[in-house]
């Protein structure tokens, strides 16, 4: 049985990986297909459109209409603060399937005024919270301009497929042992090749890359 999952997985993993690693041609008209993870149209204003959304103008609102419903609540890590996330567990970006956390661009005092009035709190993974929001609060989180995307692709990626995809990074900066980033401020994505977990994409507008270079050359520099 062991041996016979293990021919399956490696089975489906052949099926998917041409999505990454060579063009998706549409079924019905062999165009290719749009949409897709590394297809980043960077916008003369310093925002940049991915996945049909266009980071720092469409909102949460736009999300949900585009990839359906999901759960919305705010996250706080042990020391940082507290953001307001849609999470969808299961959408497809062209031909590739994943999970994508879609995060509100909310001033401080607004996202602290709506934890005050969360109806439940409850502990995730490494001690994060996650609150539900108020009935109130919802009308203006679904209207708040997305400030960043996050995208885990179903299939496990490396380093080949990554550099063939997204090319070669302006930046490789090592977090862990285990964990490697390729930056690409240009387009304003990070993606997190992680030899134990899954990979993960970071989308901001460029011109707000320095949030998500800033952390990772803190913990890269520590020894």
């Amino acid at each position: 049985m062991k041996l016979f999952l293990a021919v399956l997985a490696f089975i489906i993993a052949i099926l998917v990986a041409p999505m990454f690693l060579s063009p998706a041609p549409d079924n019905r008209s062999g165009q290719a297909v749009a949409g897709l993870p590394w297809q980043i149209e960077v916008l003369s204003d310093g925002h940049s459109r991915v996945f049909d959304l266009t980071i720092g103008a469409n909102t949460l609102s736009d999300a949900r209409a585009r990839f359906g419903d999901g759960e919305m609540a705010l996250v706080a890590a042990p020391g940082e603060a507290a953001s307001l996330e849609l999470y969808l567990d299961t959408v497809t970006v062209g031909a590739v399937t994943g999970k994508l956390i879609v995060t509100a661009d909310l001033a401080v005092e607004t996202i602290a005024a709506m934890r005050q009035r969360a109806t439940k709190t409850e502990y995730m993974k490494s001690s994060t919270k996650k609150s539900a929001l108020a009935e109130q609060d919802q009308p203006a989180a679904f209207a708040a301009p997305i400030r960043g995307l996050a995208f885990v692709p179903s299939i496990n990626l490396d380093e080949s497929m990554i550099l063939q995809r997204f090319g070669p990074p302006a930046e490789r900066i090592r977090t862990s042992e285990q964990t490697e980033h390729f930056l690409y401020p240009e387009r304003g994505l990070d993606i997190a090749l992680d030899a134990e977990n899954k990979e993960l994409l970071q989308y901001v507008a460029p011109r707000d890359f320095a949030r998500l270079r800033g952390p990772l050359q803190a913990m890269g520099a520590k020894p």
